[in-house]
């Protein structure tokens, strides 16, 4: 049994400033800052410690979800915001400056013309993958090329009822996401890449992928294995559950 004494473990976008002890890097740019995990811990009267969602659902599928059987596991959150998580051995990896993992915000490799310099960024910059990959980019994607406004699942579905420009716009997405995911394989090399959040869902985004992937890939042939999250939109909640235990052994 847990007792109030213990703490509670909560998966939040961004994480906790080495530096000021204020959450950084959140796309809920509210919390950007401020003292989270001290003032949820003065609400709850308990202890709070706070991990990056991203984190936390990489972990999830690493114990015992789409990676169990892996070693190296970078969990990568396709939804709202564009995150990444490095789990090795069923230990997350912050990082020294607890940014491992962060894709998102790098620059969406081997751009074409028209993709140059990018939409603006939440960060401050222009061009991350972030502003290519997340659902409202593929939603901005749509409008722009079709002049109908459709949010992602939507657009997937369009897709497979012989809508060209969906159709059109999912085929550059993957491309953009292999582009992404080739430069995560030739950093990390990681044994799975698991996919979280809603645009995951889209299954589509899965046909051909691997072999994009190859393309971009700094190797004669690429093996790693590109899964769906197996515990669904409940995967960066239950990395956060898994914290605790794994923690105090």
């Amino acid at each position: 049994m847990i007792s109030v004494a213990e703490p509670i473990w909560i998966a939040s976008p961004g994480a906790i400033s080495k530096r000021t002890g204020l959450i950084k890097n959140s796309n809920s740019t509210g919390l950007n800052g401020k003292p989270l995990d001290r003032d949820l811990a003065e609400r709850l009267g308990r202890n709070i410690r706070l991990e990056n969602d991203a984190n936390c659902f990489a972990l999830s599928e690493a114990v015992d979800g789409a990676a169990a059987d892996a070693r190296v596991v970078f969990g990568v959150i396709l939804g709202t915001g564009v995150g990444g998580g490095l789990v090795i051995d069923k230990t997350t990896i912050a990082g020294r400056n607890r940014i491992a993992g962060e894709w998102g915000h790098k620059p969406l490799p081997w751009p074409h013309g028209e993709e140059r310099p990018g939409p603006p960024c939440y960060c401050g910059k222009t061009g991350c993958i972030e502003t290519f990959l997340s659902g409202p980019a593929l939603a901005r994607e749509y409008r722009e090329r079709s002049g109908k406004t459709l949010l992602a699942e939507a657009i997937a579905t369009a897709a497979q009822t012989g809508d060209a420009d969906a159709a059109a716009c999912l085929e550059r997405y993957r491309d953009r996401l292999a582009r992404g995911l080739a430069t995560v394989i030739d950093l990390l090399d990681p044994d799975k890449i698991v996919l979280g959040g809603g645009l995951s869902n889209i299954a589509q985004l899965y046909e051909g992928l691997a072999a994009l992937v190859a393309g971009y890939a700094f190797s004669d042939a690429i093996d790693t294995a590109i899964v769906r999250a197996a515990n669904g939109d409940s995967s960066g909640v239950r990395g956060a559950a898994w914290l605790w235990p794994i923690a105090s052994t």
